[in-house]
């Protein structure tokens, strides 16, 4: 045997590493991305505040200040605090870590987050997806099924859900939060909260198995790299000792601290992409044979079946035309010619819809 067949476990030799297209020359509308960069005056605040950042020193490990603001000004409820991750990717194998007791197992909607069934592989938990309707909403029935017979030790439930945009209903999750009890923890994960202005924060005093979790990257805010998520204060110490130390990094700290009290300027931002997040789809929906899903997040998803181009074809004429979207139709059989756009700027949307409608052209 070879060293790597020696030493590597043979599930993680069977994986793909995760690959981000090279999106130079392109207009870039794959990775729900807020398309809008800070107005000047603030760009230079900004780079007066991180000239004084201390590189020389390492973060403070409690990053108080920064979760006092995360509390106050994003809807945490009071008596509650926040864990901070680098991206929720660390957040959510934080969960995992913690919970990867013998024989646990996690569960979640499919298609769904790639990461969850992921960071439970790395951590050698056992993944359970179960299968979205056809028209990408929850299947309760489902859903409370599984739960009984695999008792999970993590639900997770994205609030939209990526990669269909679909937002579950309230109900629904509350029945998921109640079948699960004290066996298991339930993540909602709220990405895409900016775009949905809906939350489960305010459940967080009814469920002590409640977790929830976000991103500041949909906000506009994807490269310092920031995840942070709540829970009751027993299960949040918990997870806290899994977490590695200064996994915060001192300019990431700086920069969400000052644009937090700034976070008007991207709330703007973000109520634009949601009137643009409409305008397309309406006009999306014009186009023969195009079939658009609701979307409560910063991206649409559709089907080109019906338009007598399958979404392969339809993916490589738009990247032949320089525009970047994700073809999702090979991530699950629900998603068979399906493709996700980001929701951009309006210039950048237009020219996409030109794209889409020349790649639709027999």
């Amino acid at each position: 045997m070879s060293l790597i067949e020696n030493i590597i476990r043979p599930e993680v030799r069977s994986l793909a590493a995760y690959h981000v297209p090279d999106a130079t020359g392109f207009v870039k509308l794959d990775a729900m991305e807020n398309p809008y960069t800070l107005p000047p005056d603030l760009r230079d605040a900004l780079a007066r505040r991180l000239a004084d950042v201390a590189l020389n020193r390492y973060p403070t490990p409690t990053y108080i200040a920064l979760k006092q603001s995360i509390c106050g000004r994003l809807g945490v409820p009071s008596g509650f605090d926040v864990l901070l991750g680098n991206g929720s990717d660390e957040l959510i194998s934080i969960i995992s870590l913690a919970c990867a007791r013998p024989g646990a197992k996690v569960l979640a909607p499919v298609p769904g987050f790639v990461m969850y069934s992921m960071s439970a592989l790395f951590a050698g938990l056992e993944f359970i997806g179960v299968p979205l309707r056809a028209d990408c909403t929850l299947d309760r029935e489902a859903m409370l099924a599984s739960i009984a017979q695999h008792r999970p030790s993590v639900v997770y439930l994205a609030y939209p859900n990526n990669p269909t945009g679909t937002l579950y209903r309230e109900d629904d999750m509350l029945a998921i939060l109640k079948a699960v009890g004290d066996s298991g923890v339930v993540v909602v994960d709220e990405a895409y909260q900016p775009f949905a202005q809906v939350s489960f924060m305010p459940h967080l005093p009814q469920f002590e198995n409640l977790v929830v979790m976000r991103t500041v990257s949909k906000l506009g805010l994807a490269g310092i790299r920031l995840g942070y998520m709540s829970a009751g204060p027993a299960l949040l110490a918990e997870f806290d000792k899994v977490r590695p130390p200064y996994n915060i990094n001192v300019l990431t700290e700086a920069a969400a601290e000052f644009l937090l009290d700034h976070l008007d300027v991207l709330d703007a931002q973000a109520s634009s992409l949601r009137g643009e997040r409409e305008r397309l789809a309406a006009a999306l929906g014009t186009m023969p044979g195009i079939e658009v899903f609701p979307s409560a997040a910063n991206f649409l998803l559709i089907r080109t079946r019906r338009s007598g181009q399958d979404g392969n074809t339809v993916f490589g004429r738009l990247l032949a035309q320089k525009v970047l979207i994700k073809n999702v139709g090979r991530m699950h059989p629900l998603l068979e010619d399906c493709l996700r756009v980001t929701v951009s700027t309006p210039e950048e949307n237009n020219w996409f819809l030109d794209a889409l409608r020349t790649s639709l052209t027999p």
